[in-house]
């Protein structure tokens, strides 16, 4: 099958410029400039005013299968993804039961074959007592082992240093760790109830799960990771003190929800943008952006977390903490962009080209020829996000009722058009992605 994208502006490796790309089967066969001569093809599609970027890699998110099927599913959740020009997406462990083994880790393997639209990469969680398991990864196919060091996760969570100083040791891959630290937030929490009842307004969610509470922790991770010489990604940073401990082996990412949103406003979105870590200060979230252009942050994500409306009732301890971004993720950037926080150019660094990098994912995440041909077109169209767009299982988003500047039009998995103008190819199933290449 030979796909001819013709007339396109083509954003990739810091330039924009017009031209088309061939796709054959699943690769970039050529990519041709403006005036070249095209060749023939069996399907040719017309990019006259769209930009044409490799496909999203999201490099954290929470599809919720198996066990907590009632949020979300796989199947669910990567069809989003599709109709946000994500192609590749990174799914955490703290699912039902928690994939802290590896015949456990196998098993989401063969359900992302089944079910995911999307290419697709599974971690391995860190526990008190799993280290044999993660000295046993498979490092061509597990992007990472995440380690939780803050209490929102329940029992998966590394208790005291030196269990941590084993996992940073001899763990033979990159680490994420969920910074928070359990002992200032439980602290926090019980000084909140005693101030302002057992479910404090949810504004209070940031007072308790404080700037303090992150620096902390992520400061520990940091300084263990040095000592170790281990390969440490701070997930989900949300203050501006945390970008001190970035360089060398130790990278960050940003969320989406934490560049969108900041505590001033909670009286409007209430308990939807309730996430752990907490949205912080707006010079918080300033900081966050101005990182994202100076190269201090790596990478942009989601943290897609779904909840169903029902469990996103309450206030700072009722209220479940976690967003729905993965299908708003691109289009949300994009209005970054527009507003000059950082270029088109940089996002897609941000989004394709450095996670494929920070995790040697395999020919992926650039337009390359001889690349994967995952990849997305984005027109420029203004709509405003209405309930019944949302793909996620859960049916909500907390930018419901923002307007937007471009629209994502089309998308290919390996090649394959999966996402067209709102329809979904649901025969079609990703891949898993594979590690270790020279983009590392």
């Amino acid at each position: 099958m030979r796909t001819l994208i013709e007339n396109a502006t083509l954003v990739n490796e810091g330039q924009r410029q017009r031209g088309s790309l061939l796709i054959e089967d699943e690769l970039i066969a050529s990519i041709y400039a403006e005036r070249e001569p095209l060749p023939n093809a069996d399907l040719t599609l017309d990019a006259e005013g769209a930009l044409l970027l490799p496909g999203v890699i999201d490099d954290h998110v929470h599809f919720r299968e198996p066990g907590l099927t009632r949020k979300a599913t796989i199947a669910t959740e990567s069809r989003a993804a599709l109709a946000g020009g994500v192609t590749s997406v990174m799914d955490m462990p703290n699912v039902v039961p928690q994939t802290t083994t590896n015949a456990l880790w196998s098993e989401r393997q063969q359900m992302g074959a089944r079910e995911s639209r999307v290419n697709f990469a599974y971690y391995l969680g860190a526990t008190n007592d799993n280290l044999e398991e993660i000295k046993r990864v498979d490092l061509r196919r597990v992007p990472g082992i995440k380690l939780f060091m803050g209490s929102s996760t329940g029992n998966m969570l590394v208790c005291g240093e030196e269990r941590l100083r084993l996992v940073f040791r001899h763990s033979p891959t990159l680490i994420m760790a969920h910074c928070e630290d359990t002992a200032r937030i439980n602290e926090r929490t019980h000084e909140a109830r005693e101030k302002w009842g057992n479910d404090p307004e949810v504004s209070l969610h940031t007072w308790i799960r404080d700037e303090e509470a992150c620096y902390r922790s992520s400061a520990l991770a940091a300084q263990l990771a040095r000592e170790a010489s281990a390969r440490l990604h701070l997930a989900h940073l949300t203050t501006e003190r945390e970008l001190e401990l970035l360089g060398g082996n130790v990278t960050g990412e940003a969320c989406v929800g934490h560049l969108l949103f900041c505590q001033d406003d909670y009286p409007t979105l209430r308990s939807a943008i309730k996430v752990n870590p907490s949205v912080k200060r707006r010079e918080d979230r300033e900081a966050l952006r101005q990182a994202l252009g100076d190269g201090r942050i790596s990478l942009i994500a989601t943290d897609h977390a779904p909840h169903l409306k029902a469990e996103k009732q309450g206030g700072a301890l009722g209220a479940a903490s976690g967003m729905p971004l993965v299908q708003y993720s691109l289009v949300a950037m994009l209005e970054l962009a527009e507003e000059g926080v950082l270029s088109v150019e940089r996002l897609v660094s941000l989004m394709c080209h450095e996670p494929a990098r920070l995790f040697g994912i395999r020919r992926r995440g650039f337009l390359r020829e001889g690349y994967k041909a995952d990849l997305t077109l984005v027109e420029r169209r203004e709509w405003t996000l209405e309930a019944g767009d949302i793909l996620s299982k859960c049916g909500w988003s907390p930018l419901e009722g923002r307007t937007f500047h471009h629209r994502v039009r089309q998308t290919f998995v390996n090649g394959h058009l999966a996402y067209d103008r709102g329809k979904i190819d649901d025969t079609y199933r990703g891949k898993a992605l594979t590690f270790g290449d020279d983009e590392r």
